[in-house]
C-alpha cells in the first residue's frame, strides 16, 4: 500500500484525499509530526543556505520513505526543490497539488469585493 507523505502547511481536502487515492494508488496519509511541521512551516527567509536547516525533514524521509510512497510537497520555493529531488533519489514520488482558482465579485454596498475560490484539480509529479 503505497503512502503519501504531506509536506505542505494544510490538511487534505476531502477531494484531494479522494484524487490521491484514486489516481496514485495512496491508502495511507502520513502528515509530520508538530516539530517537523513547524520545519517545514516557518523556512528562515534570510537564510543563505538551508541545506542544514532541512536535515530533520530529510532524515525523517531516509528512515521513513519507501520506494514508490508519494510525497506532496509544497512550501518555500527552495525548501519544495530540494526536497523533490531528495524524494526522487530515495525512490519516492514527488508531487503537488494543481488547482483551478475562480473569481467571486461580491457588492457590499457602494463597494465590489473579490473573492478566490480554489478547488483541486489533480496531483501533477515533478519532473
Amino acid at each position: 500500500m503505497k503512502r503519501m507523505f504531506l509536506l505542505f502547511s494544510h490538511k487534505l481536502t476531502a477531494s484531494q484525499e479522494a484524487d490521491a487515492k484514486d489516481s496514485l494508488g495512496v491508502g495511507e496519509f502520513v502528515y509530520l509530526d508538530e516539530k517537523l511541521q513547524k520545519v517545514w512551516s516557518n523556512v528562515p527567509p534570510d537564510m543563505d543556505n538551508i541545506k542544514e536547516y532541512l536535515d530533520p525533514i530529510i532524515e525523517f524521509l531516509k528512515s521513513s520513505l519507501k520506494s514508490g510512497d508519494v510525497v506532496l510537497v509544497q512550501g518555500d520555493f527552495g525548501a519544495t526543490c530540494y526536497v523533490a529531488r531528495v524524494v526522487k533519489e530515495l525512490g519516492g514520488v514527488a508531487v503537488y497539488a494543481t488547482t483551478k482558482r475562480d473569481v467571486v465579485e461580491i457588492k457590499v454596498g457602494d463597494k465590489i469585493e473579490k473573492k478566490s475560490v480554489f478547488e483541486h484539480v489533480m496531483f501533477r509529479k515533478y519532473f
